[in-house]
């Protein structure tokens, strides 16, 4: 059998099993009484967040070669609607269905069943439909961060099934862990809005494809280094900045004091990183690179997001400055190694967030939320912190091994790579058949 043959027959099997008819038993809606302003607000942070995935497909594509520009711009598109399919048709409810020995959730809500316009408890005062489609931007989100670590060398029906899978086995696990009442939560370990279940998972899977997949072939030659559209790049960075304000402030799940700090904490955080980034590039190279000022303030958003509803003004601009360090040095480390992770999503989301993570368990205060825990530099010993570490081990571990083990498996089965004839062309011919720029 041809490769084209065994290609199209893979997805047309994985994109059968995904829309087998799925059938569940009813379940009653829990009981509550839904708060017209925090709906309000949680239909406004849905739509950001959804603003968040075509951001960062102008955030790579203007960073890639032109003739790979659209290839990011229609993979975004296709995730959102694969992702939007999983997740309703069972994602939601593995993710945050009942708990099943702190690992997964049930089948309660296949296909959305007694999903309905009343709150459940981990949303008490938004309808649970809107709590469900909320976090379903999260898992988009997450899964389009990956793209940017693999670009302009995998086939893309290989990649959108590879995307599926690892949703199915990486994403929608290590959300319930966190989010959904399995161990992690159970542990006592804080992630106010994704820095374990978004960054991590994204950032660390990134790095173990960059080293499946190995070098594009323009790597050797210092071309695939060269970004093709700054301007796009700060325009994609900024649509993310503001789309964060919804990420980080929506997870409070309402228009109170607290999403108001989540809010101010992400913005004080990625100023400071964006400064931090800045001087260090002035340090380092004698000159600030616009690139590396978006970059910055991208990382310092993705270190605050584990910590945005625990921490005060004082631990964000710690954390923001912590990210503009260690983002910088991880993609220097990156150069340094090898390794092509394209648009250093491993330098940014996976050290960004690991970062995070910890930090929360040094600045996190129960003053600014009583239902967190105080870090160690605010008298509460070492438990959070501990908890913290253990957390990102785990899903370090859990992450890197499964996506070996999905990319391993699916080479066996279908070509990963376009050819170094389609690589040099460019995905946007040879995948979609068009070009971003027809004036040459």
């Amino acid at each position: 059998m041809k490769h084209g043959t065994m290609t199209k027959f893979a997805l047309v099997l994985a994109l059968s099993l995904v829309l087998v008819p799925l059938v569940a038993s009813p379940a009653a809606a829990a009981d509550g009484e839904v708060d017209s302003g925090d709906t309000a607000w949680l239909m406004m942070s849905t739509g950001l967040v959804f603003l968040m995935t075509p951001a960062v497909a102008f955030f790579y594509g203007g960073m890639l070669r032109k003739d790979n520009f659209l290839s990011m711009l229609g993979q975004s598109i296709l995730i959102v609607g694969i992702v939007t399919v999983i997740w309703v048709m069972f994602g939601y409810s593995l993710a945050f269905g009942a708990d099943s020995y702190g690992l997964i959730g049930d089948a309660g809500h296949l296909m959305l069943n007694g999903v309905g316009l009343t709150p459940n408890d981990l949303a008490p005062t938004v309808p649970q439909l809107l709590f469900m489609m909320y976090q379903g931007m999260f898992a988009i989100i997450t899964v389009a961060l990956i793209i940017g670590g693999v670009a302009e060398r995998m086939k893309l029906s290989s990649l959108m099934i590879f995307l599926s899978v690892w949703t199915v086995a990486v994403y929608i696990p290590v959300a319930h862990w966190v989010w959904g009442g399995g161990w992690i939560s159970e542990l006592g370990a804080l992630d106010f809005a994704g820095g374990t279940v978004v960054h991590i998972t994204a950032g660390v899977s990134t790095l173990a494809a960059a080293l499946v997949l190995g070098k594009r072939i323009t790597y050797a030659k210092g071309q695939a280094e060269q970004p093709h559209n700054i301007p796009l790049v700060v325009l994609g960075g900024a649509l993310l900045w503001i789309g964060w304000f919804g990420f980080n402030g929506g997870s409070a799940l309402g228009a109170n004091g607290l999403a108001v700090n989540a809010l101010v904490m992400t913005h004080i955080s990625a100023s400071m990183a964006a400064v931090i980034w800045g001087l260090i590039s002035w340090l380092h190279t004698g000159r600030v690179s616009v690139l590396g000022l978006i970059s910055g303030g991208v990382a310092g958003l993705v270190a605050i997001t584990p910590a945005a509803g625990f921490v005060d003004a004082t631990g964000a601009l710690f954390i923001g400055m912590g990210a503009g360090a260690v983002c910088y040095g991880g993609i220097l480390l990156r150069k340094r190694a090898g390794f092509d992770d394209a648009l250093d999503v491993w330098g940014v989301h996976g050290l960004g967030g690991t970062f995070g993570a910890i930090a929360t368990g040094l600045f996190a205060t129960t003053t600014v939320n009583s239902a967190g825990a105080d870090g160690l530099l605010y008298g509460g010993g070492t438990d959070l912190l501990v908890a913290q570490i253990i957390s990102v081990v785990v899903v370090w571990a859990f992450a890197f091994g499964v996506t070996v083990v999905i990319l391993k498996v699916l080479s066996m089965i279908v070509p990963l790579r376009m050819t170094k004839v389609e690589e040099k062309i460019g995905a946007d011919i040879i995948q979609h058949g068009e070009s971003a720029y027809y004036l040459r």
